[in-house]
């Protein structure tokens, strides 16, 4: 199997990973994950695909992630691993469907307003 890479996006995080057949190595920017996403609850979101289908340690990962906060780019490399399990397995389509993992989570930051110190805080009213 040659090495194929799949794009995942979560709020302003983009995670492009890299999966060939292997001994179920997940590094993250150069490092393993667990170092790079620093709490076990980020780790789970991220390797929730894997998981669920059952399928660690059989592919070696590589992640490349940039942008947004450490949540979002464990959104985004859970995205992208569902994905590659998607298209190289046939059978999990629907396990991984069932869990909601392929569907792109589109929640942004709301853009903040003139006139208000945050995007729906308003300042302090005063009548007199």
């Amino acid at each position: 199997m040659a090495q194929e890479n799949y794009i995942g996006r979560r709020k302003t995080s983009t995670a492009r990973l890299y999966i060939k057949d292997g001994s179920g190595e997940f590094i993250v920017n150069g490092k393993p994950l667990t170092e790079h996403l620093n709490t076990q609850a980020r780790v789970n979101i991220a390797r929730l695909p894997m998981d669920v289908t059952e399928l660690d340690g059989k592919y070696d990962i590589k992640v490349t992630v940039s942008g947004g906060g450490v949540t979002g780019q464990a959104g985004a490399i859970s995205l992208a691993l569902a994905r590659a399990i998607d298209d190289l397995n046939e059978g999990l389509h629907d396990v991984l469907k069932e869990h909601g993992l392929l569907t792109r989570d589109d929640r942004m930051v709301e853009r903040k307003k003139y006139g208000q110190p945050k995007a729906r805080k308003k300042f302090q009213f005063s009548k007199r």
